[in-house]
């Protein structure tokens, strides 16, 4: 199968890395000037891995788009919507877009396949999403994971799971989109809550965040139409050692950092993720206290033990 993987920064080289493994034709492709794309241009390597020589390394756009059938993005999640509006000016009809990025549009409160949905005609340019736990460190040293693919359209992501597995990735087949790609979004911020925890050495409390956070959630998943069960399998709670506890996780550790009063430079999607599911918990009036502890500490200036605090003394209730 021909494929393109559009982004190739720590997630995207590694999906470009594995889908030639497994005996796909990748193209890596990334925006011209872009730290990344020269390192892999002039090394054919990063900090997590070494291309084969059989991996294309292009900068243009429109060659990769040509060459595909099955196009995979892996961006930051708020810039899809302008990255569309330049992938749009070429041809997609017969092509199946492929998400493997985490987040929900801040500003829209949209999930990402609803913001490529906007640009394309799905019954003519299927949409899926590629979600679930995994670190590039991991994957090259052989230790294999569990990770969904689900889709509104049936047969596109059956045939992506038959595609895409490997003795290195077993794949699911999703049967909810709403609630694989909320569940995924929502991880992120779960793992900034983690790492807040770690900071301030109350790393024996994520066990219960991990309970609380998952049932909340889950009750976003069903107000938005979606199942609420979803939030318990691989997309979300599946998620979480590789989030919460693994030393890999830029969202664990952009928490820890912060608790100590560090910078952490990297991108961590949970930080804009816990804007965009605030307002989604507040237009369909979804309890959401995590998610919202989060957000205050990161755009209301709050403190975050104060914010911890307020999560112990809030109202006895059942845990179910």
């Amino acid at each position: 199968m021909k494929i393109s993987v559009l982004g190739c920064g720590r997630w995207g080289s590694c999906i470009a890395w594995y889908l030639d493994k497994i005996g796909h034709d990748v193209i890596s492709c990334g925006l011209e000037n872009a730290p990344e794309l020269i390192e892999l241009k002039s090394t054919h390597k990063n900090d997590y891995l070494t291309y084969p020589q059989s991996i294309e390394v292009t900068s243009d756009l429109e060659h990769a788009i040509d060459h595909a059938q099955v196009i995979v993005i892996s961006i930051s999640s708020q810039y899809l919507r302008s990255y569309m509006q330049d992938i749009s000016k070429y041809p997609l009809e017969n092509k199946t877009i492929v998400l493997c990025m985490k987040g929900v549009e801040v500003d829209t409160g949209c999930r990402l396949s609803e913001v490529v949905s906007s640009f394309v005609d799905k019954e003519k340019t299927p949409v899926a999403v590629w979600v679930g736990p995994g670190h590039p460190q991991d994957y090259v040293k052989g230790i294999p994971n569990c990770m969904v693919i689900d889709s509104d359209n049936e047969q596109v992501k059956q045939k992506l799971v038959d595609e895409f597995s490997s003795d290195l990735i077993r794949f699911y087949i999703g049967t909810d989109l709403i609630g694989s790609e909320i569940g995924a979004a929502a991880k992120n911020v779960i793992g900034i809550a983690a790492g807040m925890l770690d900071g301030i050495g109350y790393t024996s409390l994520k066990g219960a965040l991990m309970a609380r956070s998952t049932r909340e959630i889950s009750r976003l998943i069903d107000a938005l139409g979606g199942n609420g069960l979803s939030a318990y399998g691989l997309c979300h709670l599946g998620d979480y050692e590789a989030t919460l506890f693994s030393p890999w996780s830029h969202n664990r550790r952009y928490g820890e950092s912060y608790a100590k009063g560090d910078k952490f430079e990297k991108l961590a999607e949970g930080v804009m993720t816990s804007k965009a599911l605030v307002k989604l918990s507040r237009e369909y009036n979804v309890d959401m206290p995590i998610t919202t502890a989060i957000y205050n500490i990161l755009f209301e200036n709050k403190d975050f033990k104060d914010e911890l605090s307020k999560l112990f003394d809030r109202s006895v209730k059942s845990e179910f």
